[in-house]
């Protein structure tokens, strides 16, 4: 449902959601090549809409949504 939508976005470089069944949470987590790419996720409709639901089961969200730069980034090293 979400996810044409969001991998047709431009700049998207990954996207991660995750669940913690200790905190009852959900994050999702996504990399973008610049802030503008990122702030495309603030009005994506689909995902506005899928979070009225949450909301109306009692859910909350963090506001605003968090945008980060990157300040540094782990790699592989190759052979290990």
């Amino acid at each position: 449902m979400l996810r044409p939508g969001i991998e047709s976005m431009r700049g998207l470089l990954a996207f991660y959601g995750g669940a913690d069944e200790m905190t009852s949470s959900l994050t999702n987590i996504s990399v973008w090549v610049d802030l503008d790419a990122a702030r495309q996720l603030d009005r994506f409709q689909p995902m506005l809409d899928l979070g009225k639901q949450f909301v109306d089961k009692g859910a909350t969200f963090e506001r605003p949504i968090m945008n980060y730069m990157t300040l540094w980034q782990l790699q592989p090293v190759p052979g290990n």
